[in-house]
């Protein structure tokens, strides 16, 4: 099991959240098909809306890859990005600037921000573990497949 940061705008990650799907790095395919069923995928929005610098700095969804393969969506005649079925899971946003001493993946404090140009990376459990914990997310065995802490 993986543990995976997916980079968007809050807006982009709540259409995600009400569709059900994933979708990274301007709609590439190549970090979904590394993901796999049963991973975990948590969003961090750096902005509230796409294209505007309003801040979020929060982690803003969280959920579970579900069965299947990444698959292209047309949403305008030249934009077909790919996308991955997710069941996200109820949480609260949580800010990021209080985790920055306890999160592992970011190792240049000063630039925190520097990790999330990549869209979409993987992260340590424990890392995973500490952002969840924060996020409220609490399920039980027949919600989700939660690891053990």
């Amino acid at each position: 099991m993986r543990y995976w940061i997916g980079v968007a705008s809050r807006e982009h990650v709540m259409r995600g959240v009400k569709g059900g799907f994933a979708q990274v790095c301007h709609g590439k395919e190549g970090p979904l098909k590394q993901m796999r069923k049963d991973d975990w995928i948590i969003y961090y929005s750096p902005t509230l809306k796409f294209g505007e610098k309003r801040p979020c700095q929060a982690f803003t969804a969280i959920g579970q890859i579900e069965e299947g393969e990444p698959y292209s969506f047309q949403m305008s005649d030249d934009f077909i990005p790919y996308r991955r079925n997710v069941k996200f899971f109820p949480a609260k946003e949580l800010p990021i600037l209080p985790l920055l001493d306890s999160l592992t993946f970011i190792q240049d404090k000063k630039k925190w921000g520097f990790p999330f140009r990549r869209g979409c990376f993987s992260i340590p459990e424990a890392d995973f573990e500490i952002i969840a914990d924060g996020m409220s997310l609490c399920l039980d065995r027949d919600q989700g497949r939660r690891p053990e802490a």
